[in-house]
């Protein structure tokens, strides 16, 4: 049994304008110890399947699924008391913007020590001690000194640190890592990565990486999972992902790599990803899909594990395809 494995998850927001869907039956799962990255642009529910999870969305959200497991556990149904002991201790969450993510009214040491208050039994001079490790672990500075400093004294870089350091406070099974070096420059980019990729091999801990860098799915993923406009589009492992891709959207997001690009100008996807107002009938891609057919405006196929799963009628590398032509229509669908 995976970690973690969650089965036709839908998101839906009450709105004036209606319901809008921003997950739409997304099934997903974790391995303990795996590294599994969500890819997608912005409005692709990333964060929102994750928060979902999490149980951090607002009341206004209704969300549903088939089943929502963890480590044995149904969480669909759990009473507010009995996942509050998950949430934080077996499963953390590292947020988006790291300069907003902590209480700017409490010192960092009062933030990391209150989440080892409220989920272990440590008594005060532990709770110290164990705070000044952590600091020390993400590789901050003078870490008993900085216990005593308010978030807006610290730069992006060290607060994403001490973000880490709260998430991994009770050496959670499952880190969720919504976009942790987006806001910081290349140099603390790889730094917080690397920081990421070794508390997750020297505890046996499952990590999601949500992230819209396909740069850095290459680097820290073992398996991906690419959504578009609410819904899988594709899963596979790494390697297979970046060498055959099956559905035009991956193409297209590969293909707008820089070391892939044999023109002056990065191909790009036209359009945008549709809204609550704008959502197509059926494949939800094919207003920007050049393969895109008569039958793909009443709805997209789910292929099989051969095809990674791709929602797709026209999938991209099927196992006959020809070399030569494979390679014409993944340039085709790249500049789609």
């Amino acid at each position: 049994m995976p970690l973690l494995d969650i089965e036709n998850l839908t998101v839906e927001f009450q709105t004036a304008g209606g319901v809008f869907r921003a997950v739409d039956g997304v099934s997903l799962y974790c391995e303990k110890g795996e590294i599994l990255s969500i890819v997608g642009e912005s409005g692709s529910g990333k964060s929102v399947a994750m928060l979902a999870l999490m149980g951090l969305l607002p009341w206004t959200a209704m969300v549903t699924a088939d089943r929502m497991i963890f480590d044995g556990r149904e969480l669909l149904g759990m009473s507010p008391e009995k996942k509050r002991k998950i949430v934080g201790r077996e499963m953390a969450m590292i947020f988006q913007e790291p300069m907003s993510s902590l209480n700017p009214c409490f010192t960092v040491g009062f933030q990391i020590k209150e989440m080892l208050r409220q989920h272990t039994d440590m008594n005060r001079a532990q709770r110290q001690e164990r705070a000044i490790e952590l600091l020390a672990s993400v590789g901050i500075p003078a870490p008993k000194e900085r216990l005593s400093v308010f978030p807006h004294q610290l730069s992006g870089g060290m607060s994403q640190r001490v973000m880490i350091a709260m998430a991994t406070a009770c050496q959670p099974k499952l880190l969720i890592a919504d976009e942790p070096s987006t806001a910081l420059d290349v140099t603390i980019q790889a730094q917080i990565l690397d920081l990421l990729r070794s508390f997750a091999h020297e505890h046996g801990m499952a990590l999601i990486l949500i992230t819209h860098d396909m740069g850095v799915v290459a680097e820290m993923a073992e398996r991906v999972q690419v959504q578009y406009a609410g819904q899988k589009v594709e899963e596979q492992n790494v390697v297979d992902l970046f060498t055959h891709p099956h559905h035009p959207y991956t193409a297209a997001l590969l293909s707008a790599l820089p070391e892939r690009a044999n023109a002056r100008r990065l191909p790009s996807i036209p359009g945008v990803v549709p809204g609550q107002y704008d959502r197509p009938p059926g494949c939800l891609f094919e207003p920007r899909c050049s393969f895109a057919t008569e039958i793909c405006r009443q709805g997209a196929k789910r292929q099989g594990s051969g095809l990674g799963h791709a929602l797709c009628n026209h999938p991209l590398n099927g196992p006959g395809d020809d070399a030569g032509e494979q390679k014409q229509r993944n340039k085709a669908g790249a500049t789609s």
